[in-house]
């Protein structure tokens, strides 16, 4: 696997695109996340990364044109969430959420292009019935505990509990 692009984002808050050796704009980096490359972006002098502030600054660009995606309750559930017994699991389940979404809609986009002879009513219904499915399937799953965390990324707390049962049978 190739390395992330690197971005450095200087005081002046320009970015600098090092595979390009050039500068770019919020919307350049748009760009490269619509393509799908993979990036990162660091500060110019400590190389702290800055991702996830540029991210967020490219959603809030988005959010305020035209129609948003995010509504304010959304907004607003999201925030009671940071702090919350299951933040942990909501990033998580967001993620899979979002999963989710996209693999149906890839398969929505293959029925339109292979609809020859089918009526728009039976895709949308096996759409529909596939949908609910892997919907039940993530929702039986989400009471589970997640995968174990690959080596290196910061994990959940551990639960107090599981210690002290583990402290008992030693």
């Amino acid at each position: 696997m190739s390395r992330p692009r690197i971005i450095k984002k200087y005081p002046n808050r320009r970015l600098y695109d090092t595979e390009i050796s050039s500068y770019v704009t919020l919307e350049d980096i748009r760009q490269l996340v619509q393509d799908g490359d993979a990036f990162e972006v660091q500060d110019a002098k400590t190389q702290q990364d800055l991702t996830r502030s540029v991210l967020l600054q490219i959603i809030t660009e988005r959010e305020e044109q035209g129609q948003p995606l995010l509504t304010t309750q959304l907004l607003s559930q999201l925030i009671r969430f940071y702090g919350d017994s299951l933040q942990g699991f909501m990033g998580s389940y967001l993620e899979r959420s979002m999963q989710i979404f996209l693999d149906q809609q890839q398969q929505f986009r293959q029925q339109l292009n292979t609809l020859l002879g089918q009526s728009p009513w039976a895709v949308m219904n096996d759409l529909t019935e596939r949908n609910l499915e892997l919907w039940r399937q993530l929702q039986q799953g989400f009471g589970k505990p997640p995968p174990p965390a690959p080596p290196g990324s910061p994990g959940l707390p551990r639960d107090p509990a599981d210690s002290d049962k583990s402290r008992r049978k030693s």
